[in-house]
């Protein structure tokens, strides 16, 4: 007896439904997805690896093709504001205080004043970053790219500073609790982001001609030891190391003392440099690569 196309057709349809349906369910699938393009895959503890390379090769990659080879480091702390901000937050506090003389207020008045004081090292930073990308944009030959660590304070004076002086400048921004939004004076195309600590170091140092720390909290010293550490053991070569304001480095770490009881050899101070003014830290950049001659 023969079929009923009918029935026939509905079959047809039926299985045609479940076979799509079948092939949608394993299209979503998180075994289905590319492996380049599967988070939740990438993202797993056996492919740190790999994410360490992709994170050194991302920045690595864009540098290169832009032929940035020579850069001068500026650490420093990121709570330092710039002049004019602290000035109006020392107006703010003044006017909170004279509307509530409270212990709380006082204390805020006196936090804004040290702020004011110690905005001088972002004008001091902004003002060297000026100098050097002054000289790299008129000696394209020896030229040396500002890099920052990307954030505000000290980070934000030099990424501005470049660009006042109608220069390019690199962040390299990290994912922190805090302080992780890039400073706007960065250059976009330079606008680097990182989970790693270690590549972003890599980062810092591969292309350093020069290190200029200015006064700041655990993350400069970190990378101001990092750094001497490899030149000290010959894993980098010798960089002028600068330190800027002379009294605030000796008053928070005695190098004297390493030597004296041996830590260090006598020599390795040697290492260290010191800056009073941005011109200063400039021209020890200048006469040690001999730029001025």
């Amino acid at each position: 007896m023969a079929s009923d196309p009918h029935q026939l057709h509905d079959r047809h349809l039926a299985s045609a439904k479940q076979s799509a349906e079948a092939i949608a369910r394993l299209q979503d699938n998180a075994s289905y997805r590319l492996a380049f393009a599967d988070n939740d895959f990438l993202t797993q503890d056996e492919l740190r690896h790999v994410r360490l390379q992709l994170e050194y090769l991302k920045p690595q990659m864009v540098l290169e093709h832009h032929n940035i080879n020579a850069t001068i480091v500026v650490f420093g702390s990121a709570r330092f504001l710039a002049p004019e901000q602290a000035e109006t937050e020392v107006i703010k506090a003044k006017q909170h205080l004279a509307q509530n003389n409270s212990a709380e207020n006082q204390l805020a008045l006196r936090a804004a004043e040290k702020q004011l004081r110690n905005s001088k090292y972002y004008s001091a930073s902004q003002k060297f970053a000026e100098l050097a990308t002054q000289f790299s944009c008129a000696n394209t030959d020896c030229a040396m790219t500002i890099i920052s660590g990307g954030g505000p304070g000290v980070m934000e004076a030099a990424n501005r500073g470049a660009m006042n002086a109608g220069g390019k400048s690199i962040g390299l921004n990290i994912v922190l609790p805090k302080e992780q939004q890039p400073n706007p004076y960065i250059t976009p195309e330079f606008c680097f982001q990182f989970h790693y600590f270690a590549i972003r170091k890599m980062h810092f140092l591969q292309r350093a001609r020069a290190l200029v720390a200015f006064p700041g909290g655990f993350g400069t010293l970190d990378e101001l030891f990092e750094t001497l550490t490899l030149i000290q053991t010959k894993k980098a070569e010798r960089v002028p190391v600068i330190l800027y304001d002379k009294a605030f480095w000796q008053r928070l770490i005695n190098f004297d003392m390493l030597v004296e009881e041996g830590l260090i050899n006598p020599e390795d101070i040697n290492l260290i440099q010191y800056a009073e003014t941005p011109e200063d830290a400039w021209q020890q950049i200048t006469e040690f690569y001999k730029l001025n001659k």
